[in-house]
């Protein structure tokens, strides 16, 4: 069995795709295996996959047609044959020694954490070193302010076992699928250890998903809402106050900009109940919840938003 297996998901990324793979290439540990998911990719990247196969016998392509990115990672998961899963984005690289400071580190955790540097303006998010249960590492960070978002996967590394024990998948068919999956691995890593390194870099891009606001992102947004809301409305014995303001916050994002007719289709998905058992952390969460039962432009008002 391999140490790590870094899946890749692939659609339309010609431009970047070599970047990427060089940085994979590069590795100062060698016990791993790269799984490059075509998702149905129409342009060049298809043919440079193939041309990296002849000459890197870590890789292997998997293609599928287009499912999302999501569908993309879940096919990579499910051929994974390493001990360790690590996400990785094939318009980002990693640090050259990123598998050997991880397979120094890893111990049996969970989730193995480490930083991320943004490519546009060379700022980055430190974390201390640290070791604890996965809930706490969440509370403790996870409405921090950072230069990359907390709930971002390819900011750790996943042992293939407890995903699969506590059958973590991504939710497919959804976007930012990132603020799905990171709560409900943190809620159940028995063992998270955090090294403070910098061994991930995140390229900035216009049309990447991160960036997308468009209707379905805000769809996507009430959905995940919902769906953690009702799933963390039933744990108990837990501090349910960071991941209720993390919720909060994700209803927030789907109604900050909308037209009319967004409005009126996304206030018919909306679970009120799952909204307003969030909206109890903070005064001002609850005044929004308020004001957005009332009307989405006085909740866009009253926090100066169009």
């Amino acid at each position: 069995m391999k140490k790590f297996s870094i899946v890749v998901p692939i659609y339309n990324v010609e431009a970047y795709l070599d970047d990427c793979l060089r940085s994979l290439q590069a590795q100062t540990y060698t016990d791993y295996e790269v799984i490059c998911v075509n998702d149905g990719s129409t342009d060049g990247s298809r043919r440079l996959l193939a041309e990296w196969a002849g000459r890197y016998p870590q890789m292997r392509i998997v293609d599928r047609e287009n499912g999302g990115l999501s569908a993309a990672r879940n096919s990579g998961t499910d051929v994974a044959e390493g001990e360790y899963i690590v996400y990785v984005d094939s318009d980002d690289w990693v640090s050259t020694d990123m598998l050997e400071r991880l397979a120094s580190a890893a111990d049996g955790a969970d989730m193995l954490c480490y930083a991320c540097q943004r490519t546009d303006n060379q700022a980055h998010d430190t974390l201390p070193a640290e070791e604890s249960h996965g809930w706490d590492y969440y509370c403790r960070h996870a409405l921090e302010a950072r230069i990359v978002p907390f709930v971002c996967v390819w900011q750790r590394a996943y042992r293939r076992e407890f995903l699969e024990k506590n059958q973590l998948r991504f939710r497919e068919g959804i976007l930012h699928e990132d603020n799905q999956f990171t709560p409900r691995a943190c809620l159940v890593a028995e063992r998270v250890r955090v090294l403070p390194d910098v061994l991930y870099y995140y390229r900035v891009r216009e049309g990447s998903i991160m960036t997308t606001r468009g209707l379905r992102s805000k769809e996507s947004f009430v959905l995940i809402g919902n769906e953690l809301s009702e799933l963390f409305g039933k744990v108990e014995g837990i501090n349910k106050t960071t991941v209720y303001q993390a919720l909060t916050h994700i209803y927030q994002m789907a109604f900050s900009d909308n037209t009319a007719e967004e409005d009126r289709h996304l206030l018919k998905m909306l679970d009120w109940t799952a909204y307003r058992r969030t909206s109890r952390t903070k005064a001002r969460h609850r005044r929004n919840y308020l004001a957005l039962r009332i009307s989405p432009k006085l909740f866009r008002l009253i926090n100066r938003i169009r």
